[in-house]
């Protein structure tokens, strides 16, 4: 996954701009982002604090690691059920 030139506290910054008054064209030409980019920062941390922002992104690290050990975990349990289904 590309990494995003900017950080939380920068995004979060750019839409309290916006919410303070600016235009989003104006904001996506300062800033040097497209219109698409702002939206779905809107979208995703429209409201939130920098320390709600800090906690999303905790919760999707430990999803991601959840996912990874439930995946393997199945794998696992595939094969020792292969493994069982062979007579020796």
């Amino acid at each position: 996954m590309k990494r995003s030139r900017f950080s939380e506290e920068q995004i979060i910054g750019i839409l309290k701009e916006h919410q303070a008054g600016l235009g989003a064209k104006e904001l996506c030409r300062k800033h040097g982002i497209s219109d698409a980019t702002f939206y779905k920062w809107r979208s995703k941390y429209g409201g939130m604090e920098l320390s709600d922002a800090r906690r999303l992104k905790a919760l999707e690290a430990e999803n991601a690691k959840l996912k990874k050990m439930l995946a393997e975990q199945m794998l696992d349990v595939a094969t020792l059920k292969e493994m069982l289904g062979k007579n020796f």
